[in-house]
């Protein structure tokens, strides 16, 4: 008998080393996690992404709105749910390589025909003496029944190690997603306390234009001036006065948007526009590349994407493999509800197990097992991809921070000159030494300078917030 047993396990063996020999060999490319050894000529490992966000953004204006919408923001609330989903199936995962077991219990009557095979054998059954076999005939059970899988392959095992990698990518996407929200509530901050300074200037200039306007009219009572110079003054006035209700509906839009983001309804946000002149971009430590291997949520999400990927080629091509199962039931069955729990009469027992493998035709099965060793590749290629995106984000941005400061340091001296040329042009008009095509062009020119003090002022911090998030703060 046990020679049966071993004989029986021996070729089990080598079939399973027969089919194993029939699985295609595929290459797996490990990715390529290289990056320069620093930015620019900086070597330095101090990194801003370690610095918590309440402690990077300094107006507690704005630190109260990032509050505000990690606790209410919807697409965050969306994708806790998808992590939660996730995890569910991590259970499910780790679930399929246990044993099943179930229980149950059933009931049912028969009425056979006497003159058919099972009618004649009870006919011809002596259950107790003097008795006759029951009609119509019941059949009582109840017991438990167990099923399982033996996980020889670590198919199973892999499967669910694949999903808990899953469930880790979701839950750095999560931290990504926090990332990026943070930087585009800080983004829309910054330009509605800009918008806010525009619709300042606009006003003061509103004014500078009335007076002048005024001016030109009394002028041209003496005759100094045309009528055509009063038109033109006030075409000028009207179209700043029209530029102010553009800008006013653009600060209701980023608002809107702002609260947006933040989960909830329109109204005021509260700021302080007077702090806006007065703010610079921090000094920023960029550290050394590698750090964004650790700290970039999007870089960890594609490496544990990897990981899954290659447990999927794993698990694919356990199914070349045959797979070993184990059935067994235990139970009491009788047609007599008395005689149920009988023992051994009634007592009902079974075990067997079963080896499973594909012989023939496994070209679904090939098919399975190529497409995850090409999502592995993918999933490689994707990696090093976003490690290279990460690198050039921090790159560009702190190119784009000392560009921006060169800049800005231009354009106030462009503004400072140009507004004392509006002075200077004011006084020559009044004294008839300026013709008055020099103010409006003096104006409109201060007008559009300030304006982009102002936008250059607020892409200055938008790279501040940029950089932050490239280096992969935000998230911790």
């Amino acid at each position: 008998m046990m020679t049966k047993i071993l004989n029986k396990a021996l070729l089990m063996v080598l079939m399973a080393i027969a089919i194993h020999s029939c699985a295609p060999k595929l290459s797996v490319r490990d990715a390529d996690t290289s990056t320069p050894d620093h930015y620019l000529s900086s070597s330095d490992t101090l990194n801003s992404a370690s610095t918590n966000w309440k402690q990077y953004f300094k107006d507690q204006n704005l630190v109260a709105l990032i509050d505000t919408a990690l606790d209410n923001n919807q697409e965050l609330k969306i994708f806790f749910q998808e992590i939660e989903m996730v995890k569910n199936e991590v259970r499910a995962r780790k679930g399929e390589y246990l044993p099943f077991v179930d229980v149950g219990a059933g009931a049912r009557v028969d009425k056979v025909g006497r003159y058919t095979r099972n009618g004649a054998l009870e006919a011809n059954t002596e259950i107790e003496p003097d008795k006759e076999f029951p009609e119509p005939l019941s059949d009582l059970t109840f017991g438990a029944s167990a099923s399982w899988e033996l996980d020889v392959w670590k198919k199973l095992r892999n499967a669910k190690k694949s999903a808990l990698m899953r469930y880790l990518a979701t839950q750095e996407g999560r931290n990504f997603l926090v990332t990026n929200l943070i930087a585009e509530i800080a983004n829309s901050y910054y330009e509605l306390l800009a918008l806010d300074n525009q619709l300042a200037i606009i006003r003061q200039n509103i004014g500078i234009q009335n007076d002048a306007l005024n001016i030109v009219r009394l002028q041209k009572q003496s005759a100094k001036v045309t009528e055509l110079a009063v038109r033109r003054f006030e075409a000028q006035v009207l179209d700043t006065r029209s530029l102010q209700y553009r800008i006013q509906q653009e600060i209701i839009e980023t608002e809107n948007r702002l609260n947006f983001l933040l989960g909830r309804f329109p109204q005021p946000i509260p700021r302080d526009p007077s702090i806006f002149n007065e703010m610079a971009p921090d000094s920023i430590q960029a550290g050394i590349p590698m750090q964004l291997l650790e700290n970039r949520p999007d870089i960890r999400q594609a490496e544990l994407e990897v990981e899954a990927a290659r447990l999927d080629v794993k698990v694919a091509k356990a199914t070349f493999y045959p797979s070993l199962g184990i059935v067994a039931g235990l139970g009491y069955q009788s047609y007599n509800a008395t005689h149920l729990v009988g023992t051994p009469e009634s007592l009902i027992y079974s075990f067997g197990g079963d080896i499973v493998g594909p012989l023939v035709n496994r070209n679904a099965i090939k098919a399975m097992y190529y497409n995850a060793n090409a999502r592995q590749l993918q999933s490689v290629v994707n990696y090093e991809q976003t490690i290279l995106n990460a690198y050039i984000e921090v790159a560009n941005q702190l190119s784009n921070l000392s560009n921006l400061q060169s800049s800005y340091d231009l354009k106030a001296q462009q503004v400072q000159a140009l507004n004392e040329s509006i002075e200077i042009s004011n006084t020559l008009f009044k004294s008839a030494r300026a013709d008055y095509m020099e103010v409006l062009l003096t104006q409109r020119d201060a007008l559009e300078t300030r304006f982009e003090l102002i936008e250059t002022k607020m892409h200055q911090m938008h790279a501040m917030v940029d950089i932050y998030r490239a280096l992969g703060g935000g998230w911790k």
